[in-house]
C-alpha cells in the first residue's frame, strides 16, 4: 500500500484500516468493514484516530529543504522541521539523527545531492530517543551497516521502539522500529572518526538520556565551536512534580541549563530548525552571506527563554499542588 506523506509509516501502528481512515477513498473501502457497526459510534472512533495520528505529525517534518553546508565539513541534510546533520571525512561519514522513518529517503536524497554516498555513513548518532528524531535508525542502519551510538540513558527507549520512554511508551503512534544501539554512550564522551570529535553532552529532561553534540570546524582559517542543541523543551503533559515514571525530571532539567549555559558556542544547530531561526539563515546564506550560523547571541536568548518557560511550568505544576 502507498502510505499518504501526510502520515509516515511509523505512525501506522493502529494498523492499515486506520491509515485508510485518514483518507476518503479508504473510508468508502472501509464501508463493508463496518457495516455491522453503528455509523455514527464509527465514525467518531475513526475520525478521533485519524485526527491524533495527524497531530503527531507537523506538516514541515516531511517538507524537503535545500541541502547546504553549514561550515568546514558540517553539512544541513534534514527538511524543512527535523534537522539532521552529515559529517563528512575521507574514511566515511558520521549522521546525526534518523528522523521518521519516512524521513530516510528525503535524507538519502540530501546527502547525495550534496556528492556523497549514503552508503558511506558509518556512525548514526541521535539527539534524543523520541520518534521524530529517531525512528529511522534501523532503516539507516540497515541501508549503511552504520555503528549505532547513544546516551546511555536513552537506550532502552531505542532498543524498546519507544515502549520504554517514561511519557509515551503506551502511545501506539509514538513507536517505531527497535534498533539496536552498537556503542553506550556516557556523559562527555567523545565520538572519533576520520580525524573527526565530537562530544556527547548529556543534557536530560526532555528525554532521559537527550544528548547535545559538541564540535569544532574550520572555515577560512578559523576555528569554531559548534553547538548542536537537543532539546531543551517541556513537551506539553510533562509532569514536572511527582513524576513516579522519573522522579528526577526537574533536576535534570536543572543540570540541562546549566550544562548548555556552559559550553562555548560560535555555530548555534539543534534538532528542530526552529531552535535557531534555520529558514532566515538560510536565505542569508543564499544571499552571500558569510557563515550566518555564527549566532552565539541567538544561542544565549533561546537557552534562556526556554530555561524562563521550564521555570514558569515548574511553578505553575508546584503551586497546583497546593489547592
Amino acid at each position: 500500500m502507498q502510505h499518504s506523506p501526510e502520515v509516515p509509516v511509523d505512525v501506522l501502528a493502529f494498523g492499515d484500516s486506520v491509515y485508510e481512515a485518514c483518507t476518503v477513498s479508504g473510508l468508502m473501502n472501509m464501508r463493508d468493514k463496518w457495516r455491522k457497526v453503528r455509523v455514527a459510534g464509527a465514525f467518531a472512533v475513526v475520525f478521533t484516530m485519524a485526527s491524533t495520528l495527524r497531530a503527531q505529525v507537523s506538516p514541515d517534518w516531511t517538507e524537503p529543504f535545500p541541502p547546504f553546508r553549514i561550515a568546514g565539513n558540517l553539512y544541513y541534510v534534514g527538511s524543512k522541521g527535523l534537522a539532521n546533520y552529515l559529517v563528512t571525512t575521507p574514511q566515511g561519514h558520521i549522521l546525526i539523527n534518523s528522523d521518521l522513518e519516512a524521513s530516510v529517503p528525503l535524507i538519502r536524497a540530501s546527502v547525495e545531492k550534496l556528492g556523497f554516498k549514503f552508503s558511506d555513513i558509518r556512525i548514526l548518532l541521535i539527539s534524543h530517543a523520541h520518534w521524530d528524531h529517531d525512528a529511522g535508525s534501523a532503516a539507516i542502519k540497515k541501508l549503511t551497516g552504520a555503528k549505532y551510538m547513544v546516551m546511555d540513558a536513552d537506550v532502552a527507549v531505542v532498543e524498546s521502539g519507544g515502549k520504554a520512554d517514561f511519557q509515551y511508551g503506551s502511545q501506539p503512534a509514538s513507536l517505531y522500529p527497535p534498533a539496536k544501539v552498537d556503542r553506550v554512550l556516557r556523559d562527555g564522551e567523545e565520538v572519533k572518526f576520520g580525524g573527526e570529535t565530537l562530544v556527547a553532552h548529556l543534557t536530560p529532561g526532555h528525554t532521559k538520556g537527550c544528548t547535545t553534540w559538541t564540535m569544532k570546524v574550520e572555515e577560512a582559517g578559523k576555528t569554531y565551536d559548534i553547538v548542536i542543541v537537543g532539546s531543551p523543551n517541556v513537551n506539553e503533559g510533562y509532569k514536572l512534580v511527582m513524576n513516579t515514571a522519573y522522579p528526577e525530571i526537574a533536576s535534570d532539567y536543572e543540570r540541562t541549563f546549566r550544562v548548555l549555559k556552559s559550553l562555548p558556542v560560535d555555530i548555534f544547530l539543534g534538532a528542530h530548525g526552529d531552535y535557531f531561526d534555520l529558514q532566515t539563515k538560510y536565505a542569508r546564506l543564499k544571499e552571500g552571506a558569510v557563515t550566518p550560523f555564527i549566532d552565539p547571541t541567538g544561542y544565549k536568548r533561546y537557552i534562556t527563554d526556554r530555561e524562563e518557560a521550564f521555570r514558569a511550568e515548574l511553578a505553575k505544576q508546584k503551586a497546583a499542588l497546593q489547592y
